[in-house]
């Protein structure tokens, strides 16, 4: 069986825009960039896309998206971006070039991994400079670790150190926070006596620095998926307005209509909680127009920040499997069939991205099939 809806496009055209223009603003300032492809599940289209448009490195966090795009025909090198467990390890070394890496004892596992698979594997060792993900928060540590991997494990290449900012703790990529990376990788180039290839400034929200010029010498590695997959955040979320060079319609989300009734905006009842645990917050706007979307939280996570591309659609709330959406003042009188188109946010893309049952298409591919 193969659904027609939901419906998830990507429009490799505007994608590969986005990606000419991430990179070669990156490219001026000495900064390589590493495409990541998680947040849609790493669809080799996308992979390729990235590829073409000149980033030198491909990357994600799922080990089995690395061997999907390797089975499609795109080729490393490929970054494991998400620090392993030592029962990935074997995997790591036989699909990935280089890893982020944050624990003594998976390095030496992972030496000891190289040596029964008779390769070298390059690693990015991390330091926490805040926002409290993964990383040495100790710096002594952190340069005694390269030390020791340099030194101790000959299997393993020191590449270079980087850093994740915002994902988590929401702490904001600065110049002082990259000058402090730099400092740091400083340090270590002083202890074991050669260059770094590598100083990785983080993902998309540092990439705010490139924009604005203000990136410190001595960064020179970004890992960026979401400024080339939807441009939103950081024209959105951060408000930045002079950023329009990033188009935020690469994907759409489409869903079909299956229900369109008038009915009060307020439950009738005594209340308990919703599917999910959760006590809502109604508001009583008396009898309105509405839609239920075949489409649920299993399919994108959050309903409400969906963003309809119709004026006078208003996501109300959902379940796992339905979407209700307020048509009232929709100057398209809705009915059964119909179809409704979205933008997304990063959640909803990595949600619907992963959907084995969400049907996936490309428009424009036909560029980079030549």
């Amino acid at each position: 069986m193969v659904r027609k809806y939901p419906q998830l496009e990507v429009d490799l055209s505007i994608l590969r825009s986005n990606a000419r223009q991430v990179i070669t603003r990156c490219q001026q300032q000495g900064i390589r960039v590493c495409g990541v492809v998680k947040g849609v599940d790493g669809l080799p289209e996308v992979a390729r896309a990235m590829r073409l448009c000149g980033a030198e490195e491909l990357g994600t966090s799922r080990l089995e998206q690395v061997e999907r795009c390797r089975a499609a025909g795109v080729g490393g090198p490929w970054l494991l971006i998400r620090i392993p467990g030592l029962t990935e390890l074997p995997d790591v070394v036989a699909l990935c070039e280089t890893s982020l890496q944050s624990e003594w004892p998976t390095l030496l596992a992972l030496e000891e991994e190289c040596l029964r698979q008779n390769k070298t594997h390059r690693v990015i060792v991390m330091t926490d400079l805040g926002d409290l993900r993964e990383g040495f928060w100790d710096k002594k540590e952190l340069v005694d670790v390269c030390e020791r991997v340099e030194r101790d494990l000959p299997h393993v290449h020191l590449a270079g150190i980087g850093v994740n900012l915002t994902c988590y703790g929401s702490t904001k990529p600065t110049p002082e926070k990259m000058d402090e990376l730099v400092g740091l990788a400083r340090q270590v180039e002083q202890r074991i006596g050669r260059k770094l290839e590598i100083v990785s400034g983080g993902a998309t929200s540092s990439f705010t620095l490139v924009h604005w010029g203000t990136m410190p010498a001595g960064v020179n590695h970004l890992r960026i998926g979401e400024a080339i997959l939807l441009g939103k955040d950081l024209q959105v979320d951060w408000g930045i307005r002079d950023m329009d060079y990033l188009r935020m319609d690469a994907l759409t989300l489409r869903a079909e209509v299956v229900e369109v009734k008038d009915k009060p905006t307020y439950p009738i009842g005594e209340f308990a909680i919703d599917a999910f645990g959760r006590k809502p917050v109604y508001e009583d706007r008396g009898i309105r127009r509405r839609a239920i979307l075949a489409l649920g939280r299993a399919d994108v996570g959050e309903l409400e920040s969906l963003i309809p591309r119709e004026p006078g659609l208003t996501v109300i709330g959902g379940s796992s499997d339905h979407c209700i959406v307020d048509v009232e003042d929709c100057p398209r009188r809705l009915q059964v069939g119909d179809i409704v188109e979205f933008s997304l946010c990063y959640s909803h893309m990595l949600y619907a991205a992963a959907r084995s049952d969400m049907r996936i298409i490309f428009k424009n591919q036909s560029a980079q099939e030549e």
